[in-house]
């Protein structure tokens, strides 16, 4: 199967050995991303509602790239770094998948790069 290497300004750049995302056949696998504003490349500073949007703008931006949107997503891992924000951030990953919304597991950790609240990673399929 063809393996497509995803990039975008829109999102972003990696700051390690990783690709946005990699597209395998009609899969789309989204690298982890914290809420880096990709215009000035820094972390956004703020509430975990505020990073949770960014990050998941952040994936948008990548998923168009790649030709796909919301709809395709099927799976999320979202790592945060305190789970008793979960409320905070579900109320704004509602607003992003509010139909039929992926699969999802959201874990705590202990330490995000750079500081961030959040991690988001997913994966996208094409029919």
């Amino acid at each position: 199967m063809p393996r497509t290497t995803i990039f975008t300004d829109k999102a972003p750049k990696p700051i390690g050995p990783y690709s946005q995302a990699v597209r395998v056949g009609n899969t789309l696998f989204i690298s982890g991303q914290i809420p880096i504003d990709p215009s000035t490349g820094q972390l956004v500073k703020g509430s975990v509602k505020e990073q949770t949007e960014r990050v998941l703008e952040n994936i948008k931006a990548i998923l168009e790239a790649a030709g796909y949107s919301l709809v395709d997503v099927a799976w999320v891992f979202v790592a945060l770094k305190d789970l008793s924000r979960f409320s905070e951030f579900n109320e704004v990953y509602s607003r992003y998948f509010k139909e039929n919304p992926p699969a999802r597991i959201t874990v705590e950790v202990s330490n995000l790069p750079g500081g961030a609240l959040i991690e988001i990673s997913a994966i996208a399929v094409k029919d």
